[in-house]
């Protein structure tokens, strides 16, 4: 049974009483979440680890890494992904186009501690290309094939391109196409053979066919958003929210088959339309959790997109959006190094978290109460205590020698807390006084 159909069964799982835990909420109230699909369980089979998704709980944040066709290269793919893992990455995503696919994929499976996903479409076509040289010879046989091996490889949630079909192409060619095109690999990829071969997508057409592979391994179905916009003056046109449409509509049948979904969303998005897109795909997806890969506020930001994204990333977390893909540095410009990937979670990491200070208010204790107050008492180990990178703050007041006594090299003598607890400090009462 998937963890839906145990939570619908009144049953609550060994996985769900551990996010429960971790979340510091009641393992009953979750498992009611996880029946309604609100909540989805990703499980990491090769560790064990499961991390939950969804309303109620923590905005998670993915790293994505994985070859490219210039820069092919398996052990620089491991050492990124444990430096995800290692920065607070919640899930990875294998999303590697070039060399021995298999192998990269089970041996970064085997790297990491953490839940990783990937997209089907990318090996598939990438082989394809490989033996015909033309992605249009992909064979429909030959996809679910190998949507199945890597399930029982371990993959634990799987971005699939179901939604773009012949209905939402035909809104892009009568929408005039777009300012920034098709961002989507597998998107663009799936268009040109649906053109070509004048058929359906596969993978929307044989939608049941789809989950039985993917309930049979408690795999999450993670409806791919192929025509998410790649600039933000294409936001919320006709092909995109038809796509939506569609993946809001196939996400009600997977949880109905007793199949764990999330709903994807769109990459670069206008500050005053991300929450709009949040709340829609909430609203005609039942809930269901939603996916932001970003988002982007503005086209311009290279390379300091990581910003740009937090940015987005934060509102969206704000909105009520549960898993947000991380963006480096490299975005729009090159496959991610090392630090790229560091950056980019860490950034990601502390953007939903000035999201989740509002979503979770009153639901959890996120720290920052109790960091003001030991930065007003300047207790510098216990302000590190709370903090979301302790280690990089330590690291930058021992560089800089900054903390002499209690005081640091910013304000030093002019300390302006030390200055105004010599008039204030006896009015302090009730949870402003400091433990």
């Amino acid at each position: 049974m998937t963890e839906l159909e145990l939570a619908r069964a009144g049953q609550i799982s060994p996985a769900v009483k551990d996010v429960a835990s971790a979340e510091g909420i009641d393992p009953e109230l979750l498992r009611q979440k996880v029946a309604t699909g609100e909540v989805i369980i990703i499980k990491a089979r090769q560790s064990g680890k499961a991390v939950g998704v969804g309303s109620i709980l923590r905005t998670k944040v993915n790293a994505s890494i994985g070859t490219s066709s210039l820069v092919c290269d398996l052990e620089f793919e491991k050492r990124k992904a444990l430096l995800a893992e290692k920065a607070g990455a919640d899930t990875l995503m294998e999303l590697s186009a070039a060399g021995d696919m298999d192998k990269i994929r089970r041996e970064i499976i085997n790297t990491v501690s953490l839940p990783v996903g990937n997209v089907p479409l990318y090996q598939a076509f990438c082989e394809t290309i490989r033996h015909y040289q033309d992605p249009a010879k992909l064979d429909p046989e030959y996809l679910f094939d190998l949507i199945e091996k890597q399930c029982a490889d371990g993959i634990a949630f799987m971005a699939i391109h179901c939604g773009i079909n012949l209905f939402t192409m035909e809104r892009l060619e009568k929408q005039g196409y777009r300012y920034g095109g098709l961002v989507s690999k597998g998107g663009s990829l799936m268009a040109q053979w649906m053109v070509k071969n004048k058929r359906e997508n596969p993978l929307y057409e044989q939608f049941d066919r789809l989950i039985s592979i993917l309930k049979k391994y408690d795999t999450v179905l993670s409806l791919g958003n192929g025509l998410r916009a790649g600039a933000i003056h294409d936001s919320l046109d006709r092909a995109q929210i038809a796509e939506l449409l569609i993946n809001c509509e196939l996400a009600e049948l997977a949880r109905d088959a007793g199949c764990q979904v999330m709903v994807e969303g769109p990459g670069h998005v206008p500050l005053d339309e991300i929450e709009t897109s949040v709340l829609l795909a909430k609203k005609m997806s039942g809930g269901a959790p939603y996916y932001m890969l970003g988002p982007l506020p503005s086209d311009v930001g290279a390379p300091f997109d990581h910003i740009t994204a937090a940015i987005g990333a934060a509102i969206s977390a704000k909105a009520g959006a549960d898993l947000i893909c991380y963006v480096t540095p490299a975005e729009h410009l090159s496959l991610p190094n090392e630090e790229d990937v560091v950056i980019g979670v860490k950034a990601a990491r502390l953007a939903v978290h000035v999201g989740d200070v509002v979503k979770r208010r009153g639901i959890a204790d996120l720290k920052d109460k109790q960091a003001s107050k030991d930065r007003r008492d300047l207790k510098w180990n216990k302000v590190f205590e709370s903090l979301l990178f302790p280690e990089d703050a330590k690291r930058l007041v021992e560089e800089r020698k900054s903390v002499q006594t209690r005081r640091c090299s910013m304000c030093g003598d002019l300390c302006a807390l030390e200055q105004a607890e010599v008039v204030f400090k006896d009015y302090l009462k009730k949870d402003k006084l400091n433990d």
